[in-house]
């Protein structure tokens, strides 16, 4: 998958950024929620880790805020009909392509090295090991070959031609000049690597700003890189502030210690609200509607959860509509399946769950769970139906969400107990290492048309064996979908590839490897003199 589809990767334009000289500061405070487990940019996925590096690197490629295909490290967008890019037969002699890449002359490490094809070469070997960790799989093994011209260009052979061949969005550069004696022992990498053991270091960054001060669960300082070559920044100084009680995170923007609340890791959409009929004098909020797509999933492993029949009971148990209009004021609407209607790969005919009890019981029966004299659905061994439901905890919202399910749940005979974690560790180690026992509620965060061959395709399953890479938690398998998967990433025919998509929509529809619960929108919190900030609805 070319676009990385993680709970996590939002690029925050923060050079976009303006403060009238009314109101100048050189100081800007922000409020998240979540602290990032890692900042390696290539292991692990997590929201809170792609909003801070959104700010100390640059991708080659990236989606604007037109969700546009864009350049930011390389010069110019290869293409096929300007030359750059040049469909080729493989040495196996399958159809794949050639793309060529130019970095920017100007691109400099916060160390001031230069950033060269020595960097590309490095970061390519790392993700083509099986045993480093790095995220996506199939985009480094699908790249079989580079081509160095020079310092400055690059061409990558890739093993198929797909509808996306230019998108590198998730190839990150990592310093070749630091990083190589850590990758010495690739199964260490993710321990021993400099992201890990010295964050601070300057020459791991490559944006507007490097990261100088890193308190862990606390705040992130970042500080204008003296080596950026775009625009200067608007501030010398951004502190992120992570406060993971979303109560406590409102108390602190009222009484100034933090000046504005991200709206990707911030207040809820019910507290935004509230907070908007209070303080609409003093901030300005908005809702950004985007490709955010919150569910729980589900661990197949699990015995219960294997029967199609009680992951579709659990669905039609769940009043979702009534949670969006109490909870939401209606502004989250009910996701039916992964894809957001804003994208247009989204078919309007996917198979829907509405609240059902009726079915839910018939479904549950079925399966062999009946109801006990407690109310409490038991197999014919008389175990109760209980399973465990995770979220990261001090996220008001998901806290919320979490007591309406069980409290639904509960009236239809099913147990569901609560459990929850620190951020850090449920996206750290619970969920990427696929430790939750049965379901797990957080978010993806998607590009537009972003191929979910990471997180639904078997060969994606995170296990010891790969070193715990791949995003496909709840151990899904599927032939069909493989298939779909396979076929959509080298469809060019864009008709041809939305009856692709839309089959792969109906069996995750059919199949639910995760519960579709709502679509975000983001509530951003901004102080008067902060304009010009402009929320992407995307990565």
């Amino acid at each position: 998958m070319r676009k990385a589809a993680a709970l996590a990767l939002l690029f925050v334009l923060m050079t976009a950024f303006a403060v009238p000289a009314r109101a100048a500061k050189d100081e800007l405070v922000i409020g998240i929620t979540q602290f990032p487990s890692t900042f390696h940019p290539n292991i692990d996925s997590m929201l809170a880790k792609s909003y801070v590096l959104g700010m100390t690197r640059r991708p080659f490629t990236v989606f604007d805020a037109d969700w546009q295909l864009v350049c930011m490290l390389c010069t110019e967008l290869p293409t096929i009909e300007n030359g750059l890019a040049a469909p080729e037969t493989t040495p196996d002699g399958k159809q794949g392509i050639a793309v060529t890449y130019t970095i920017r002359p100007d691109a400099r490490w916060g160390d001031g090295t230069p950033i060269t094809t020595r960097d590309v070469v490095f970061t390519w070997e790392v993700g083509r090991h099986p045993r480093s960790g790095v995220i996506p799989k199939e985009f480094y093994r699908s790249l079989y070959k580079i081509d160095v011209e020079d310092d400055n260009t690059f061409t990558l052979h890739f093993d198929k031609l797909t509808f996306d061949y230019n998108a590198i969005n998730a190839f990150d550069l990592l310093p070749a000049h630091l990083d190589e004696a850590a990758f010495a022992e690739p199964e260490a990498y993710r321990h021993r690597t400099l992201y890990e053991t010295d964050t601070t270091n300057p020459g791991l960054w490559f944006g507007p700003y490097r990261i100088a001060e890193v308190v862990p669960g606390s705040h992130v300082v970042l500080v204008a890189s003296p080596t950026w070559w775009g625009d200067k920044p608007r501030f010398d100084r951004i502190v992120v502030r992570v406060i993971e009680n979303t109560a406590a995170l409102e108390a602190n923007l009222l009484s100034g210690a933090i000046d504005m609340i991200a709206g990707e890791l911030g207040l809820t959409i019910d507290q935004a609200l509230a907070f908007e009929k209070r303080h609409a004098d003093r901030f300005d909020i908005s809702y950004k509607p985007g490709l955010a797509y919150e569910h729980i999933d589900l661990n197949l492993d699990n015995p219960i959860l294997a029967d199609r029949r009680v992951r579709r009971a659990l669905l039609h148990g769940l009043d979702r509509r009534a949670i969006s209009d109490k909870l939401f004021a209606g502004r989250q609407p009910v996701a039916d399946s992964n894809v957001n209607p804003l994208d247009w790969i989204h078919a309007d005919d996917t198979p829907r769950y509405a609240f059902d009890p009726e079915k839910v019981a018939a479904l549950l029966d079925e399966a062999g769970w009946s109801t006990g004299k407690d109310g409490v659905r038991r197999n014919a061994a008389g175990e109760p139906l209980t399973i465990e439901i995770m979220t990261t905890a001090g996220n008001r919202t998901r806290e919320l969400v979490e007591q309406v399910l069980q409290s639904q749940w509960k009236q239809l005979g099913i147990d569901a107990r609560i459990r929850n974690q620190p951020a850090r560790v449920f996206f750290g180690q619970t969920v990427s290492e696929r430790k939750f026992p049965a379901m797990a509620m957080f978010a993806w965060i998607s590009a537009p048309e972003s191929v979910p061959r990471t997180t639904l395709h078997s060969d994606h399953i995170p296990t010891p064996d790969n070193n715990w890479a791949g995003q496909n938690y709840t151990g899904f398998k599927n032939v069909e979908m493989d298939a779909l998967i396979e076929q959509i990433e080298v469809e060019l025919d864009r008709e041809k590839r939305r009856e692709l998509w839309r089959r792969l929509q109906h069996i995750y529809a059919e199949e639910l490897p995760a519960l579709p619960l709502y679509f975000r929108a983001n509530p951003y919190i901004l102080p008067k003199w902060l304009t010009n900030l402009r929320p992407t609805g995307h990565q």
